[in-house]
């Protein structure tokens, strides 16, 4: 199961481990997201977003990579917990 927590306790964390979002699907997987801080960035921090699915014991897949700006990926996490049904979680694999 899935743990349920406040979006204030989900922030994006520049400084720290990948975020973590998943939605249950119906056929026993799962969509993922997670937010991963680039430091290393010479115009400054970035935050790669990952999304893709995972069915076990298949190989996770990978659909979309994006960079985003920390305020724009923070927008992007709120708008996934309010309104897309995604919940924080440990890593999935």
């Amino acid at each position: 199961m899935v743990p349920v927590m406040s979006a204030q306790a989900a922030q994006v964390n520049l400084n720290g481990a990948p975020l973590w979002l998943v939605r249950p699907r119906s056929d026993g997987g799962s969509d993922y997201v997670s937010f991963v801080p680039e430091l290393a960035a010479a115009a400054g921090a970035m935050v790669e977003i990952r999304l893709g699915s995972h069915l076990p014991p298949q190989m996770p897949l990978l659909k979309r990579r994006l960079k985003l700006a920390p305020a724009e990926a923070e927008a992007c996490r709120r708008r996934l917990l309010q309104e897309d049904g995604y919940h924080r979680s440990e890593p999935l694999f």
